[in-house]
Parts: structure tokens; C-alpha cells; sequence
């Protein structure tokens, strides 16, 4: 065996010598060409990423040198037989290849490659209104081959475009007035080729119940018939119960019956719970009959009416028109007013203002004696406290009511936990400034607040008082000498043990009476 192997080695050696040249200096390896027919394939994937796989090919080449051609200044090295991955953006590029051979000859060729980015497909814009802001939209996008967005809003064409990125959170815009807009939603492949998705959307402020016509936003129409005139005017009558920027103004034509005009609204009335409706009035006569029907938007058949009467003349009043036995099968989307109803117009012209749905045909104002029938005593209450209208637990000389309000202060409740009241008008504080107030507690020297506060929380105004006795009714005084009753307060807002962590007590009162001592 090992003579075998010793003979083969002499005759391997001995080929080798037979391939060099008579100088015996160049081998066979020498004497090879340089590499010949050098190419490559360019493999494009089709997903706007800008991915190129480079498989370069030719003959008698060991390894390859390529030049992207996108300013990549090092070439990436490739073994004969291998690839290599690049990302290029959309364009034109010159590919330089250096293929070398076994004897370190090279040949160089610069091969054309285009990289054209498809355009992105299935685009789906979704655009959903903001609950409880008419004016808010929010627009998200999603699309096959995109690398982004721009969102035009449609309102400023000179705005600049909103950038968005799949998956991100909703972009939002809020319109500045109410109108049609075109959203336009333009998908970006990262090359030229663009998708573009547009949509109308129109923004409306709906006209709902309550209406104060004081929304610079909202459509006041007021749709005439029979000769009437009506519009939103300027508010020619300010004071009393209603000073108020704004007010609506009906003159029906003189001669006429039955002249009048309707607000259409955007959602019809709902009547379920809510089966009155209160307006104010300002009519220069007083036994002037007011009627209020409730039609169906599109079949004036349907609807109901409700009559209420002026009860004085040249000053503000809230009329209170009741829908009871209206059907809350029916939808009733127009509020049609008759002034002087049945009767031949005068010409005189009558204004209306805060048109308001109550579930009670009673006004909520002072004095508050938690013992009439029909009207709404629900207390809202807040960090912990508990308030209701109960039988009168401590009847006595002082206090023979049968109804009291009960104020429930529970261990662990915040120390300015409170109820209040929301009055059915604004307090006339113009003569009578002070609040009087019967009160229940179990110990003496328990502080009281009484706060006032007008419905936007703007405005405030509070007085404390303590409990002089124990375990029986006395009546406080809160003096509010300095209010402004211009700041239109309407929430009657009691503490009880204000400042104080809640101990589990209940604390009783009673016949609150605005007075001017």
C-alpha cells in the first residue's frame, strides 16, 4: 500500500511539471483568460421597499466586486456563485461589476438597472365624527405598498398637509364653522407613483333642544307662512328672567289667523321621560294665546299642539306648554309657533327665547319648601354626599313641614362633598340678597355653605355659616349683600360639614327663601 501511494505522488508531480512552459516559470493557471460574458440578474421585490437582490454571473470568475451606483462609495464582495442584497429608492443607477478570475485578471462591465416603485393599492380611508363635538372629525388610512400619508382637511388650502403613518392614531381636525369640506387622503409609494382617496364631509352644529339662539354656529331659520315674519334678533328687552344677547321675533300679519313660523330641528323631540316644554316670552299684551305645535317633519298631520296664555304685558315670562298625551310613537322634528293664536294678526310683534324640555310643568324657584307637587327637587350630588326630599324626621314648632331635604354625609366621603339644585331660571338677585334656611344638624357648630353658580361654573359665589344648637331646627341667615345678579347664577350648592371628612351623619333642611333681610 504505501509503494502504491509513493508511485502516485512521483506521478502527480511529473503532470505538474509537464504543464509548465519550457522555462518552467507559468503554470496552466497563468495562461487563463480574464473573465468573459459577465452579467448579472436583478431581482426587483415588488413592494415598494426598494429591495434588489444582485446575482452577478460569467465565466471562469472566482469572486466579484459591485458598485451600487447609488453612492455607496465600499463595493460589497461576492463569491463566484453568491448575491447580494441592496435597497435603493426609485430611480436610474449605473451597476459597476469587477469580476475577477483565478489569475487575478478582472473584467469590468456597468450594467443599467431602474427601480420604479408600484402604486399603492386598496387604499381605505376611514372618517368618523367626534361624539359630542360636531366640529371634530378623525381620519385614519391604510393601504398596500404605501411608506405614508399626507391628510388635507379641506378648509385652508394653503394649510400644509398632515403626515400620517399606518397604524398610527387617528390624526384630528376641528373646523372652524360648519359647511362642506373636501378631505383628500394621498397615499406615498417612497417613489413617484401616488394613490389619492377624496370625500365631502359636511359639518353641521345640529339645532337641539335647549335652544338660546346664542350659538354663532348653529342655524336659527325661522321657516314663515301665512304672511308671518320671524328671525333671531338682538335682544330688545333685556331684563327680568331673560338678558340675553339673542332672542327669536314673530310678528304675524295683521289680518291673518293662523300666521306663524317653525324652527326645524335635527333630531326629533324625544317626549319619553321629558313631556314639557318651556319657553320664554316677551308679548306686549298680557291673555295673548301662545300655541306651540309639535309637527312631523315631512306629514304636517302628525303632530301635537299645546296652548299656554301671557300673563303679563311688555316684560319677560316663561310660558310652560305640556306634551303629555302626545305620542312618543310619532316623531315630531318641527317647532311651530303661533302667536295670538286663532285670532286675526294685529301686527304686533311678540319674542321668544330659551326654549327648554322639562319633565315637570313646574318651575324650580324660590321659595323651596320640598312640599309641591310636580316639581323636580332631584339633587345632584358629588364626592361621596347624598341628598333627597324625605318625610320630616324631627317634626316640631320650628319646622312642621311633612317634607324636608336629607343630607347624607358618609364616612370616608371627600371633605367638600355636596348636593345642589338647578333652578329653572337664573336668581333675580336685583332686590333680595339673602338666603334664609331651616336647618337639622346633630351637633352644634357644624359649618354650613350655601354656594351659588351660574351653568357654565364660570361665576361663584359662597357663605359659610354655623350651627348654633344641637339635635333641632334653627333657621341661618347667608348674606349675599355683594352678588351680581348679572352673572346669572342658577345652582344652589349646600355643604355640610364643608372642609371636614364625612362621619357618617345626616343632616336635614328646609324652606330656603330668597329675602332682602
Amino acid at each position: 500500500m504505501k509503494q502504491i501511494k509513493f508511485i502516485f505522488s512521483i506521478l502527480f508531480v511529473a503532470l505538474l511539471a509537464g504543464c509548465s512552459d519550457e522555462d518552467g516559470d507559468t503554470t496552466f493557471a497563468d495562461k487563463a483568460d480574464a473573465p468573459q460574458n459577465i452579467s448579472a440578474l436583478f431581482t426587483i421585490t415588488q413592494d415598494n421597499s426598494g429591495l434588489v437582490t444582485i446575482a452577478p454571473h460569467g465565466e471562469g470568475v472566482v469572486s466579484y466586486e459591485i458598485y451600487f451606483g447609488d453612492g455607496t462609495e465600499a463595493p460589497a464582495a461576492v463569491q463566484a456563485g453568491g448575491k447580494v442584497n441592496h435597497v435603493y429608492t426609485e430611480g436610474q443607477y449605473s451597476v459597476k461589476i469587477i469580476a475577477t478570475g483565478i489569475n487575478g485578471k478582472t473584467t469590468e462591465v456597468t450594467l443599467p438597472l431602474t427601480v420604479t416603485f408600484v402604486q399603492p393599492e386598496n387604499l381605505e380611508v376611514t372618517i368618523t365624527a367626534t361624539v359630542g363635538n360636531p366640529f371634530k372629525i378623525n381620519v385614519t388610512a391604510e393601504a398596500d405598498y404605501e411608506t405614508h400619508f399626507d391628510i388635507f382637511f379641506g378648509e385652508d388650502p394653503l394649510a400644509p398637509a398632515v403626515q400620517y403613518n399606518e397604524g398610527a392614531p387617528a390624526v384630528t381636525h376641528t373646523y372652524a364653522t360648519i359647511g362642506t369640506y373636501t378631505i383628500t387622503v394621498i397615499a406615498y409609494s417612497g417613489g413617484a407613483a401616488t394613490a389619492v382617496y377624496t370625500q365631502d364631509v359636511t359639518i353641521n352644529n345640529p339645532l337641539l333642544l335647549p335652544i338660546n339662539f346664542e350659538n354663532p354656529t348653529l342655524n336659527y331659520a325661522i321657516t314663515n307662512f301665512n304672511g308671518a315674519t320671524g328671525s333671531k334678533v338682538a335682544n330688545p328687552h333685556s331684563g327680568g328672567i331673560n338678558t340675553s344677547a339673542n332672542v327669536a321675533a314673530m310678528t304675524p300679519a295683521a289680518g291673518a289667523v293662523y300666521t306663524g313660523g317653525f324652527l326645524t330641528l335635527d333630531t326629533p323631540v324625544n317626549l319619553t321621560v321629558n313631556k314639557f316644554i318651556r319657553v320664554k316670552v316677551w308679548s306686549p299684551a298680557a291673555g295673548v294665546p301662545v300655541l306651540l305645535k309639535l309637527e312631523n317633519l315631512t306629514n304636517g298631520q302628525v303632530g301635537h299642539e299645546a296652548t299656554a296664555v301671557t300673563t303679563v304685558a311688555n316684560q319677560w315670562e316663561e310660558l310652560v306648554f305640556d306634551y303629555s298625551s302626545a305620542s312618543t310613537a310619532q316623531q315630531y322634528s318641527k317647532l311651530v309657533f303661533f302667536f295670538n293664536a286663532a285670532n286675526n294678526g294685529t301686527g304686533d310683534t311678540y319674542y321668544f327665547d330659551d326654549i327648554v324640555q322639562s319633565a315637570t310643568g313646574i318651575p324650580l324657584a324660590f321659595p323651596i319648601t320640598f312640599e309641591q307637587g310636580g316639581v323636580d327637587y332631584d339633587f345632584e350630588s358629588f364626592q361621596g354626599a347624598a341628598t333627597s326630599v324625605i318625610n320630616n324626621p324631627h317634626i316640631g314648632p320650628a319646622n312642621p313641614s311633612a317634607k324636608v331635604a336629607q343630607f347624607f354625609k358618609p364616612v370616608g366621603s371627600q371633605v367638600w362633598a355636596g348636593s345642589f339644585l338647578t333652578m329653572t331660571d337664573p336668581i333675580d338677585f336685583t332686590t333680595n340678597k339673602v338666603i334664609k334656611m331651616k336647618v337639622w344638624s346633630p351637633t352644634a357648630g357644624t359649618p354650613v355653605i350655601v354656594k351659588f353658580e351660574n351653568m357654565a361654573g364660570t361665576n361663584n359665589i359662597e357663605r359659610v355659616v354655623s350651627t348654633s344648637v344641637a339635635n333641632q331646627w334653627e333657621e341661618m341667615t347667608f348674606n349675599f349683600n355683594d352678588i351680581v345678579s348679572a352673572n346669572n347664577y342658577r345652582k344652589i350648592v349646600i355643604f355640610f360639614g364643608g372642609g371636614q371628612p364625612g362621619t357618617g351623619a345626616n343632616y336635614y333642611f328646609d324652606d330656603i327663601k330668597l329675602v332682602n333681610n
